[in-house]
């Protein structure tokens, strides 16, 4: 029994000493800001910046309604620059997907040089900075640019199309940037398809339709949820595209938050605003849990197949 014991210690203290490292600085540098965030949240801003250390519940009222006071008024444009936020990020998630969905098969029946090839292709865009690359949509995209000069050179449009600092143009870069997080997942997904499922399914009478529906999208939707997630998060929150391709015109709520600590000095409602976005992103990823939970158990409780299988 001392063996055992002396045994159990010992593993212990190895595992403490594997994960203490990590937890520590997850602890320090991730956990630690959010806190901060959040005390801040429900705090005053100060007069010229700061906070000062008092319960202010009127930063929330700020967003949802219940700030009604001589300094502090409810304003729904925070909320319209949130809802256009989440309108955008989705945009951004339903094009990445119907890009990357087709291209995963196409790319996963290729030889295996080619597939290397191509998803080297894909993450190559990794190597180059992300100014330089959205500078180069600018270029592309303004009314003096390639795009616009291609169009009219063709007598496609008399005048310049207006692209750039719109919704359009913002929709754009996010893609652009994020569909290397949305392919990869899906491919990965795809490439663990059983063909040997799809080919029965057509040999049982199902058309095309009914063989994607019932098998095919059931088989792929954890990398398509997973992919989906993994590129609404960023693009929810992201400033840097809306500044560059969106100008002053397409606010979202990263510019928004990047306007209250940099420029009004309002930390507390910065801090509030942000904690908005964190409490979506968490319910997202809480229901996405609990949907692979649920996938999991199904799988598990299912019965095993007994009997010839001849």
């Amino acid at each position: 029994m001392m063996v055992r014991g002396t045994l159990k210690w010992r593993q212990a203290i190895a595992l403490l000493g594997l994960l203490g490292g990590p937890t520590l600085f997850l602890g320090v540098f991730f956990l630690g800001p959010l806190v901060i965030m959040l005390i801040y949240s429900w705090l005053e801003p100060g007069l010229y910046g700061g906070v000062v250390w008092n319960f202010y519940h009127l930063n929330y009222g700020r967003i949802f309604g219940w700030a009604n006071t001589r300094y502090e008024q409810f304003d729904p444009a925070y909320l319209r620059i949130f809802a256009r936020s989440i309108w955008l990020a989705l945009c951004t998630v339903g094009l990445s997907l119907a890009i990357c969905y087709p291209a995963a098969f196409w790319i996963s029946r290729q030889p295996e040089w080619r597939k290397n090839l191509f998803i080297f292709l894909i993450t190559l865009p990794f190597f180059v900075s992300l100014i330089v690359r959205l500078f180069a949509w600018v270029l592309l995209l303004r009314p003096t640019g390639f795009i616009n000069q291609a169009l009219m050179g063709l007598g496609i449009v008399d005048q310049p199309l207006e692209m750039i600092f719109t919704g359009f143009a913002v929709v754009l870069g996010m893609v652009y940037i994020f569909i290397p997080f949305m392919f990869l997942p899906v491919y990965a997904s795809v490439e663990k398809l059983d063909m040997a499922m799809v080919e029965a399914s057509f040999d049982l009478g199902a058309g095309r339709w009914q063989t994607f529906r019932r098998v095919i999208l059931p088989m792929t939707l954890p990398g398509v949820i997973g992919g989906s997630i993994i590129v609404f998060i960023p693009s929810l929150g992201n400033f840097i595209v809306p500044s560059l391709l969106g100008g002053a015109k397409v606010m979202m709520i990263g510019n928004l938050i990047e306007q209250q600590f940099l420029s009004a000095r309002n930390w507390p409602f910065g801090a509030a605003l942000s904690m908005v976005v964190m409490a979506t992103v968490l319910v997202l990823l809480l229901v996405y849990v609990r949907q692979m939970t649920r996938e999991d158990r199904a799988v598990a409780a299912a019965p095993e197949p007994t009997g010839d299988m001849r």
